[in-house]
């Protein structure tokens, strides 16, 4: 793998946290999606019940000024997989689909997420920088998860390890597709053509 020190540096694990800090196997909070009663429970216990616990990897969206003046305590992060992850459950989703997932539709796909045609996806580049590396990655904005900003201090800290972190413009590239895709907007009827 070639070396990417224009996407990425490394810190340590006591730098402050900040926007496109990568987080392996980082611990979050979901919700189940199952069937509820409501009429049977409180609301409240019938949240409580649909907490499951999991492990993704992470990369940090909230905004670095925002972290670094402390005027959040709780961090935005989303999810991003490795390209050959991602590719399996692609693939699965042609076939449920009834589609062939044959390469060419593959490279495709990738050339749409790279350039930013697909709203809820951005794609990071390889990167390697003395023991840390990673493989190109897909960022899924579907699914956003807040943590305690404490929490994942004390998880960096208690795991002691260096992390890779988005560089400029890169991190910023990244944000603007979140934004982009929180901002979009469907219309239900499009303008008529008449030309």
């Amino acid at each position: 793998m070639m070396t990417n020190k224009l996407w990425y540096e490394a810190v340590e694990a006591s730098v402050e946290l900040t926007q496109g800090d990568i987080i392996l196997n980082c611990p979050v909070v979901r919700w189940a999606s199952k069937h509820i009663e409501p009429a049977i429970n409180p609301e409240v216990e019938i949240l409580k019940s649909l907490v499951e616990a999991d492990e993704i990897d992470a990369v940090v969206m909230t905004q670095g000024c925002d972290l670094e003046n402390r005027k959040v305590e709780n961090v935005i992060i989303c999810p991003h997989f490795s390209l050959s992850q991602y590719k399996e459950d692609w693939e699965q989703a042609m076939r449920d689909a009834s589609q062939n997932p044959n390469s060419k539709a593959w490279g495709r796909y990738c050339e749409d997420i790279k350039n930013g045609y697909i709203w809820n996806l951005a794609m990071l580049n390889e990167g390697e920088i003395g023991e840390l590396r990673l493989t190109h990655r897909i960022v899924d904005f579907h699914d956003v998860y807040t943590l305690p900003r404490t929490f994942i201090e004390s998880l960096l800290q208690s795991r002691d390890q260096s992390r890779l972190r988005l560089l400029p413009p890169y991190r910023e590239h990244l944000s603007q597709a979140f934004a982009r895709f929180f901002m979009r907007v469907g219309l239900p009827t499009g303008i008529k053509k008449i030309w």
